[in-house]
């Protein structure tokens, strides 16, 4: 699966699902299971490049201030809520995550305390694909290899979250006033 198939059918299943991460995951289940089993596990093969170039230091700094905390399975989950976002949201919170503080449903989650998490994106390809064969996922012979994070910094420091994700943290960091 190419890199633009993976996308188009991430929006498919956005069309209809009312924004709803969940209902999204579910959409791409449905769509994908209807592929050919090859195409599954190429899916497979593309989000998981997806996600590890995804896997960066400053992007979980901003699901940190975002979801006012993020461990490690936060982290994945908060990708899998990205890649609900679609396309354009996704590569351009990789490329500049500071760049979530602009999309509204981040913004009004500064009042409400909304997080955001979709486990269900990551399980797509398995749910798919057991859906279409009755069997599991071939597992990957050649896994993605997961970054190194040395460049970690203090996401509780709120000095560095101002440097680093000025938007996010005058969000977060000291939320505006009800």
């Amino acid at each position: 699966m190419r890199t633009d198939e993976f996308w188009q059918l991430i929006d498919r299943a956005r069309a209809g699902a009312g924004g709803e991460p969940e209902a999204v995951a579910a959409r791409a289940v449905a769509l994908l299971a209807e592929r050919d089993p090859a195409e599954i596990v190429g899916y497979a093969q593309h989000q998981r490049r997806v996600l590890s170039a995804s896997y960066r230091v400053d992007l979980w700094g901003a699901a940190y201030l975002i979801n006012g905390g993020a461990s490690d399975d936060g982290f994945e989950y908060f990708r899998g809520w990205l890649m609900t976002q679609g396309r354009a949201v996704f590569a351009r919170a990789v490329g500049d995550p500071d760049s979530l503080a602009e999309l509204p449903q981040v913004r009004a989650a500064a009042l409400s305390g909304e997080e955001f998490e979709c486990e269900d994106m990551l399980a797509v390809p398995w749910e798919a694909y057991r859906k279409a064969t009755a069997t599991d996922l071939p597992a990957e012979r050649d896994p993605v290899p997961v970054p190194d994070l040395n460049d970690f910094w203090d996401f509780d420091d709120e000095e560095e979250a101002r440097r680093r994700l000025p938007r996010l943290a005058a969000l977060f960091a000291e939320p505006p006033q009800e």
